[in-house]
């Protein structure tokens, strides 16, 4: 072991410095890696193997850790209180919008908010209020708004 010290700290202490960088850099995969350290610390300090078979139990296990993480989040997913965060488009099916450019041959813009959105739909003139229901292409569908409605 290069350090002057028992080798299972070694590996301790890389556990709890790659799992405080987890805390940090949220969304990497590295408390898969600080668990394959703790588990090299543990095997360490119960066999006490030479420093080469330290560091292929630790490539085995974080190998292995990062793979089983893997696979358990993709059977697991987080589920989000926000699901359409990062989709704007998405978030506005249902909205109300007022044409800013005329829908000509599909094509027409509207505003929305305070910004212009690219909208398809059936032909309407300047100033017609439609509903959005989907998006295509990073165009609003929309539709014209009934008295029903």
């Amino acid at each position: 072991m290069p350090l002057d010290f028992d080798a299972y700290w070694f590996w301790l202490i890389i556990a709890v410095i790659l799992g405080t960088a987890e805390l940090l850099l949220p969304g990497v995969f590295l408390i898969w890696v600080a668990m394959a350290a703790a588990i090299t610390g543990l095997i360490t300090f119960a066999a006490d193997p030479p420093f080469a078979g330290q560091l292929i139990i630790f490539a085995v296990t974080a190998v292995a850790a990062t793979v089983g993480g893997r696979r358990w989040y993709s059977a697991n997913p987080i589920p989000s209180a926000d699901p359409l965060l990062n989709d704007r488009a998405a978030r506005l099916v249902g909205e109300t919008v007022e044409l800013t450019r005329a829908i000509v041959n599909g094509h027409g813009r509207a505003r929305v908010g305070d910004s212009e959105w690219n909208v398809r739909g059936p032909d309407a003139p300047i100033g017609t209020c439609m509903r959005v229901v989907g998006q295509e292409d990073g165009a609003l569908v929309v539709r014209p708004v009934t008295a029903i409605e």
